[in-house]
């Protein structure tokens, strides 16, 4: 006959230990696993910014834009990352203050996305449409932009946006 490893008393001994470590477990487990909801719900949601208007002026006509403006190397660096819904008129314009080659990428960006490149005057330069979410994978402004305005996938072929087409906004003005 083989001699159990513990005996009854210990058994319960030993059970109590874990049930106590438990216990005193427990609830730094549960504030990291709130604190990690409330970190992922808080950056689910857009905060509550502040939109300027933008107007594209295409073939098709002048359409009306509220949009983010992110002017800061740390704006820029987060933009739409972890949100995961963005209205029809919204966007985001990148402002990078001098006309230079652009390389975006969707990393942490939840939701489908057109890039539009704008040179210095406004004018359209590169279209980068339906850029893949999540990816790693960078997406050039191909002639230097000034300025990249993103907005939900397929908007660009929607309103027949294309190069040589005009984006006005105060940006553009100065």
């Amino acid at each position: 006959m083989v001699a159990p490893l513990l005996t009854r008393g210990s058994r319960m001994r030993f059970s109590r230990s874990l049930a106590f470590l438990f216990c005193l477990a427990l609830p730094v487990l549960c504030a990291n696993a709130l604190t990690g909801a409330a970190r992922a719900q808080s950056a689910a949601q857009a905060p509550a910014a502040t939109t300027e208007p933008l107007e594209i002026i295409t073939a098709s006509g002048a359409h009306d834009f509220a949009i983010e403006v992110m002017r800061t190397d740390e704006e820029r660096a987060r933009g739409l990352m972890f949100r995961r819904f963005m209205p029809a008129d919204r966007g985001m314009l990148f402002d990078f203050k001098t006309e230079q080659p652009v390389l975006m990428w969707m990393k942490n960006t939840y939701i489908p996305l057109d890039m539009i490149f704008i040179a210095r005057n406004g004018i359209v330069t590169h279209v980068a449409a339906n850029a893949e979410p999540m990816s790693e994978r960078t997406i050039s402004s191909g002639p230097p932009a000034y300025a990249v305005l993103e907005v939900n996938a397929g908007v660009a072929a929607k309103i027949g946006l294309k190069p040589g087409d005009k984006v006005q906004h105060p940006l553009f003005g100065r």
